[in-house]
């Protein structure tokens, strides 16, 4: 049933095959361990001895330059971190997300009906893999559709880790904080029930402060957006160059939650955490990390670890049980990760039901790879039916 697949695209160099943990010098030049074992990093993002917040300080070791704020929650440690994500992630569970579907699905079908009048080809990124989820973050979070393009324009100079100055992503952090206050501050105007509105409450309670709130709330946007659109792309190509799962899939679509959750094994947008920095000197296997030193986890390494999964590199329909990193592991494990499911559920669903005969083009165009972006994603894919 598995049929090797491996379409990992343009990587640095310190994510080419190998295992254990290794010295790195990251793109910012400074000196970091990565951990590429499973069991090693499932250590580091669940003990406390690593911390987030110590990583987010001036003079810490950095990894690139689109590293989140001091004061969001992906930053946080301990109480702090705890109090923040509270108050998000009851808007995040499984029956909340659950309740979702129908939007879901119509978002979904709007996207498609688009690509069938397009047809019998189209760019899958453009025509459903960007738009789905912004859209649906739009709507959950209560961003007006209107806003929808400007926001993404924003994000993505904010990922793009070559071709915008830093000076270009302060300019758009400026505009993101002021778009984001003037939208909050309309929201206390009206009675509106969606995610926003409820962060508002929470910081008229006493639960947020003004910085947290205004960082929150785009953290949410942020955070959701670019990793989905790139696993929708990654995931579909995967699924459409393994021809024995796909037709499996299609005479078995019971299979399709357990396909999910391996295509989001193998292929990750994400392919490594946030960094964090020993507290205190830790073992992790041969090597010691002395106090102040920064470890970040390879979760595409992680997740095809040979001690963990047999025949790694493929994909494994019925399931292994083991869970994969691609979400995180621990306290600061992605909040988000119900919705991502939904997202990409949905897709591969309501795609591979609309296009019975669903195919990547041919020639050299056909699939494109972004670069330069700390989220692995496809600039095109281009699908034909």
């Amino acid at each position: 049933m598995a049929h090797d697949v491996d379409h990992l695209g343009p990587l640095p160099a310190f994510l080419t095959p190998g295992d254990g943990v290794v010295p790195i010098v990251t793109p910012m030049g400074d000196k970091m361990w990565l951990v590429r074992d499973y069991a090693l990093g499932r250590l580091v993002l669940a003990d406390q001895r690593f911390s987030r917040a110590e990583a987010v300080k001036p003079h810490a070791p950095r990894f690139n330059d689109s590293q989140p704020a001091a004061d969001a929650v992906m930053s946080m440690d301990g109480a702090d971190h705890a109090r923040l994500r509270r108050i998000v992630s009851g808007s995040f569970t499984t029956r909340r997300v659950a309740a979702l579907t129908a939007d879901v699905e119509r978002l979904a079908d709007e996207c498609l009906d688009a690509l069938a009048a397009a047809g019998p080809g189209a760019d899958l990124i453009a025509g459903l893999a960007t738009p789905l989820p912004l859209s649906v973050l739009c709507s959950l979070l209560g961003v007006p559709p209107e806003d929808g393009g400007i926001f993404r324009d924003w994000v993505e100079v904010l990922f793009d880790l070559s071709a915008s100055t830093p000076r270009e992503k302060s300019r758009r952090r400026l505009e993101l904080v002021d778009y984001m206050g003037e939208l909050m501050a309309k929201k206390r105007r009206g009675d509106d029930e969606d995610l926003l509105t409820g962060l508002i409450a929470a910081h008229d309670q006493g639960t947020l402060s003004q910085g947290e709130l205004l960082t929150l709330g785009l953290s949410l946007l942020m955070a959701g957006y670019e990793t989905t659109v790139g696993q929708i792309g990654l995931s579909v190509l995967a699924l459409l160059t393994d021809p024995v799962v796909l037709a499996d899939l299609r005479a078995r679509p019971e299979m399709l939650d357990a396909v999910v959750d391996d295509l989001l094994r193998l292929t990750p947008s994400t392919p490594l955490s946030f960094p964090r920095v020993a507290l205190e000197p830790v073992e992790l296997g041969p090597v010691t990390v002395q106090a102040g030193e920064a470890v970040v986890v390879s979760l595409l390494h992680g997740n095809r670890d040979t001690t963990t999964w047999e025949r790694p590199e493929s994909l494994f329909p019925q399931g292994h049980g083991v869970p994969h990193l691609t979400f995180g592991h621990g306290v600061h494990r992605c909040v988000g990760a119900p919705l991502a499911r939904l997202q990409l559920r949905i897709v591969l669903q309501r795609l591979l039901a609309r296009f019975p005969d669903l195919r990547v083009a041919t020639g050299p165009d056909a699939v494109v790879w972004k670069e330069g972006l700390s989220i692995r994603g496809l600039a095109r894919l281009r699908i034909e039916w």
